[in-house]
């Protein structure tokens, strides 16, 4: 079996972020839990993931601490898992990505689901990259600064 390269170590923040999340799987499970997904069943039924693979990539988000488990609210014997604190961070990814996908991957008339503001009813705005000032910045317009292990 091959194994695979680790980034935890990298100097490089989204090598380190990749290998934390894992997989597209692990994307996945992520945003289903920001859909209100919390038990494993509901995960399954909405991937159709095999159950093999959804636990690996529950352990492993629990491990990461993007996940965590708790008492089922039901106040049954299940547990759910529910995002941490470090797992709500990952919204602009998700919503990055919804974005992205939206307007790479869809025609304009084609239907799909929409991320609407709860308050408003209305779709997000898209995502922009600002500078500590405010202005829009587009990838020519920033560096990566990139260390030398000595």
């Amino acid at each position: 079996m091959v194994r695979r390269t680790r980034f935890d170590d990298s100097e490089c923040p989204v090598a380190r972020s990749v290998d934390a999340i894992g997989d597209w799987w692990s994307l996945l499970i992520v945003r289903d839990a920001f859909d209100g997904s919390r038990r494993f069943g509901e995960f399954q039924r909405s991937l159709g993931v095999a159950k093999n693979i959804l636990t690996a990539r529950l352990r492993a988000l629990v491990a990461g601490g993007v996940l965590e488990t708790v008492p089922a609210s039901d106040g049954s014997a299940y547990r759910e898992y529910v995002l941490t604190p470090k797992g709500k961070e990952l919204f602009p990814v998700i919503v990055a990505l919804r974005q992205w996908g939206e307007r790479n991957f869809f025609a304009p008339d084609e239907p799909r689901s929409h991320l609407l503001d709860r308050e408003q009813g209305q779709p997000l705005r898209p995502l922009e990259v600002r500078a500590a000032d405010g202005r829009r910045l587009d990838p020519d317009d920033t560096t990566v600064h990139k260390i030398t292990r000595q």
